[in-house]
């Protein structure tokens, strides 16, 4: 068996006695590094005539909702994670859902790293000097704030519930999108050339040193709430299935734009070492129980798919003891799927290719855009809702194949709560290919705060 996630140890000796086991930008909505994706690959469509619609699928009846991170760690072995931003988490309705049902938080986009320059991504919001192995550099300033209001209000609740805590997961480190574009230049001035490798190097060390330090060091008020950090992001192309360059576009600009092919820490280094760098540097200052991820979406595309095992066996094979070469736990399989696509034998066979490598994987921004017939009105929501069921249901038994020798999948993290809230809401080409204007209802409960037939998928009967 892998090691088990501290996490899962949470879930298994902090609520045995509780007798239950617990398992991207602004707006309203839990923004996503989630695209309008480069153009819509060659995804599988198959329908997965050979998966019961009913394997693993309960469907509601009279009587108290189930209580899902309970029924997720009881039947599946798995945490029940959501993502959040600070505007859902002022919406007491939200926080009760989040509360009753999850024990697992990933912020939306408090922790990229445009949040914490508080969002001053034309220009450097100022600089201080800091020490870095011995060297006094200059660095801008960070802004913790919007992290902690969310991170508070958890503290706060884990405080007064210590047998139904929340743990959080952190979201991100590396990525070039959300990355002020600044932060690559001479003077953290986007007008003046590039910086060097090395001293682009010193940033990285420096950010991702003062970031876990703040976070999960010793003297942190929020040491023991982590259990994980995605260190690197969607690091992979969708076109070429090899690493995001800066000159696949050539129209496109390169951390500005912030969902294309492009990315200014490939223009600054070249290569791909600022991911292997990125996972040393995460394994020196994070404590040795913080899991530590790569996360990517369009995961289940077989180009692409080749493209991250490559990448993933590259962090493996600079892997070094505690504070030495690179550290990696789990993949972070991201889940925004369409309707259609991916089919459950793509998820289940990635699920495989990944841990092969890795040995464990977690779903983490799972949810579903809707089919094209789909247009809000009440009269197509039933059918777009028992749809979705069946969707959640393949998806289901896909995780469930796989942890039937061992415990591959160790959580699921649904991208949001409610479906007014979805990033989904106001993206478009994601997924099975919807257009602008489509109404979305890809998550677990309604507008109106209440469950949809798929979270009895996963939650079980009432």
């Amino acid at each position: 068996m892998h090691k088990i996630s501290i996490l899962k140890k949470y879930m298994a000796l902090g609520l045995m006695a509780a007798m239950c086991m617990s398992g991207c930008a602004g707006g309203g909505g839990t923004g996503s590094e989630n695209p309008p994706r480069e153009e819509n690959e060659t995804a599988t469509n198959d329908k997965d005539e050979n998966v019961s619609e009913t394997a693993g699928d309960q469907s509601e009846s009279e009587g108290t909702d189930p209580i899902l991170r309970d029924a997720m760690a009881d039947e599946m072995g798995i945490f029940a994670g959501c993502a959040v931003t600070g505007a859902e988490v002022d919406d007491s309705k939200v926080w009760d859902i989040v509360t009753t049902h999850f024990s697992s938080v990933t912020l939306g986009n408090e922790l990229k790293p445009d949040a914490l320059v508080g969002y001053s991504v034309g220009k450097c919001p100022g600089t201080v000097t800091d020490e870095l192995n011995g060297e006094t550099i200059i660095v801008p300033k960070l802004d913790y704030s919007r992290a902690e209001k969310i991170l508070d209000k958890i503290l706060a609740w884990n405080e007064a519930n210590p047998d139904r805590e929340i743990k959080v997961r952190g979201h991100v480190l590396v990525w070039h999108s959300q990355t002020p574009e600044w932060f690559f230049h001479a003077d953290y001035d986007k007008n003046k050339d590039y910086v060097s490798a090395g001293e682009m190097d010193k940033r990285l060390e420096w950010y991702i040193k003062t970031v876990l330090t703040h976070f999960t060091g010793q003297d942190s008020k929020y040491k023991d709430l982590f259990y994980g950090w995605d260190v690197v992001n969607e690091a992979i192309s969708d076109g070429t299935g090899t690493y995001r360059s800066d000159n696949e576009n050539p129209n496109e600009s390169l951390s500005e734009d912030r969902h294309g092919s492009n990315s200014s820490w490939w223009h600054v280094y070249g290569s791909g070492e600022f991911i292997i760098n990125a996972f040393k540097y995460a394994n020196k200052y994070a404590p040795e129980d913080l899991e530590l991820y790569y996360n990517d979406y369009n995961e289940c595309n077989l180009n692409k798919r080749n493209g991250i095992v490559n990448l993933l066996e590259e962090i493996k094979a600079a892997e070094g003891a505690p504070g030495e070469g690179t550290r990696i736990t789990a993949m972070g399989m991201q889940g925004h799927y369409g309707m259609e696509s991916p089919s459950s034998n793509d998820i289940l066979t990635s699920i495989q290719a990944y841990a092969k490598v890795v040995g464990r994987v977690q779903i983490t921004e799972l949810d579903i855009s809707a089919s094209e017939e789909y247009d809000g009105s009440e009269e197509a929501k039933e059918a777009e809702y028992e749809k979705l069921r069946k969707r959640y249901n393949m998806i289901k038994y896909a995780v469930t194949s796989s942890n039937l020798d061992e415990q591959v999948v160790t959580g699921i993290t649904f991208w949001g709560t409610v479906d007014h809230y979805s990033w989904l809401q106001s993206r478009s080409n994601v997924g099975g290919g919807n257009t602008t204007g489509i109404p979305q209802c890809p998550l677990l409960f309604d507008e109106n705060y209440e469950p949809k037939p798929c979270f009895y998928v996963f939650a079980g009967k009432k």
